[in-house]
């Protein structure tokens, strides 16, 4: 009888486990066909790699942009409106409160107008600003910007920066494919001689990686990027455009901080965009001269690059091509000169003649310098044309840089010269020149007055 019920026994644990294992099978079939499928659904926007031992997400995006000020909300809307992928990293987004860059250039309206963004000077209680007024020695005069071939909306606006900012955030952060993120960028992502991304801490103070075929850096002038990425160009800019303003005795130690990589000690300029040494980077410099109480300029180059930039990139639809992404990053440094060189020069030659000094023949170049304005006509237009970003030719800047001088010479010679006056009038001369030429040699004569003659590989492509 025992053998019966060890047979039966044997019988039901027999079924009992091969129902119990089926029942496994078919679970474990169910749970592969939804790991495909999700495979599959997530296979066009992710990719995976193995590198040092770790597993890490690659092209999370399109392009990182490092700092959501002026240049870095606009080029996100700008880029995330012509349907790329836009991580922005800010280091703080509340809403700045400091004056800086309070005027914004006609011709910078323009360029926001060009990208759509006109609006964001919209209900930030901006006022329109139609030109300058300049007082000497109690005299004036009133220099009126040439508006009279544009739109009636197009004017200056000067408004508080940090809610001008903010606007741009905001209307760059309702696009579905910008992604707006509070971080501090700690360092690039290098791999084989191309940038894939960058380090940062972000809002819980956790170290992050993000990663996109273009990296863009341009976070202002606190930046700790901005030595690695200038290759050289910071420094020669400012020892050969900056120095030479400052007090001979501030220079040397000027010149120490510069070759220290001090970043804070530099003065509101403007500075060049750069492409990095290695392909998969780019420094765009926007906030340097935006203090500067003529031209407001950093804005308006800033504005001008991301038009330049956007319009070289639009063909190139492939970000991941390295050697190609390069000569692009090359073609926009090269092209971008002649308007942000003509604007730069001019802020600095003004800094420079317009800056409190004992001597003679500088105190002859601003009294020169506001009678020629007084003039009218062209000897007015032409300046404020340049100044506010409506016609940037450099050849016209040169023009009118020298005209200036010359008639600085004139006034002194007039009506009986004397050997004082001939002779504060050559170093008025010698003086103009050796504000204006090192300026122009540091900017580039062949891209300032030459454009056309850059080989064709660094201009723009055709855009269909």
């Amino acid at each position: 009888m025992d053998q019966y019920y060890y047979v039966l026994g044997s019988l039901v644990a027999s079924v009992m486990a091969m129902g119990l294992l089926y029942n496994l099978l078919a679970k474990r079939n169910d749970r592969g066909e939804g790991n495909a499928a999700a495979d599959a659904a997530t296979a066009t926007t992710t990719t995976t790699t193995e590198i040092s031992g770790e597993c890490r997400s690659k092209n999370d995006a399109d392009v990182i942009i490092v700092g959501a000020g002026v240049a870095g909300a606009a080029l996100a809307h700008t880029l995330g409106k012509d349907g790329r992928r836009v991580h922005v990293i800010e280091r703080d987004l509340t809403e700045p409160d400091r004056i800086v860059g309070e005027l914004l250039q006609p011709g910078g309206y323009l360029k926001l107008i060009e990208l759509g963004l006109q609006d964001c000077v919209e209900d930030i209680d901006a006022q329109r600003v139609f030109g300058y007024a300049l007082f000497k020695d109690g005299r004036n005069t009133r220099l009126s910007y040439p508006l009279e071939k544009f739109h009636s909306d197009v004017s200056g606006r000067s408004f508080h920066n940090g809610r001008f900012i903010q606007k741009m955030r905001e209307k760059a952060a309702t696009l579905t494919n910008v992604r707006l993120e509070q971080g501090t960028v700690t360092s690039l992502l290098e791999e084989k001689g191309t940038i894939k991304g960058v380090q940062y801490k972000n809002k819980n103070g956790e170290e992050v990686s993000a990663y996109a075929p273009l990296t863009i850096v341009c976070d202002g002038c606190f930046s700790n990027l901005r030595k690695s990425l200038s290759n050289g160009e910071m420094a020669k800019y400012l020892k050969t455009m900056v120095a030479p303003q400052i007090p001979p005795q501030l220079q040397e130690s000027f010149i120490a901080a510069i070759d220290k990589g001090n970043i804070r000690t530099m003065p509101n300029r403007s500075m060049p965009a750069a492409p990095h040494p290695t392909p998969g980077a780019l420094l765009m410099g926007d906030a340097f001269n935006m203090r500067h109480p003529l031209t407001g300029g950093g804005m308006t180059v800033a504005l001008s690059d991301i038009v330049v930039l956007r319009d070289l990139l639009r063909p190139l639809l492939d970000l991941n091509d390295a050697p190609t992404l390069c000569r692009y990053l090359e073609s926009f440094y090269t092209l971008r000169k002649p308007v942000a060189s003509t604007i730069n020069t001019l802020a600095g030659a003004l800094y420079k003649v317009f800056c409190a000094s004992p001597d003679q023949a500088l105190k002859e170049m601003r009294q020169a310098c506001f009678d020629y304005l007084s003039l009218g006509g062209v000897c007015s237009t032409g300046p404020v044309s340049l100044l506010s970003g409506l016609n940037p030719r450099p050849l016209s800047l040169v023009v009118h840089f020298f005209a200036v001088a010359i008639y600085g010479v004139g006034r002194l010679l007039l009506p009986f010269p004397s050997p004082k006056r001939m002779w504060i009038g050559a170093r008025l001369i010698s003086g103009a020149s050796g504000i204006i030429l090192p300026i122009i040699k540091a900017e580039g004569v062949r891209q300032m007055f030459f454009p056309a003659t850059v080989p064709a590989y660094y201009r723009a492509p055709p855009v269909n």
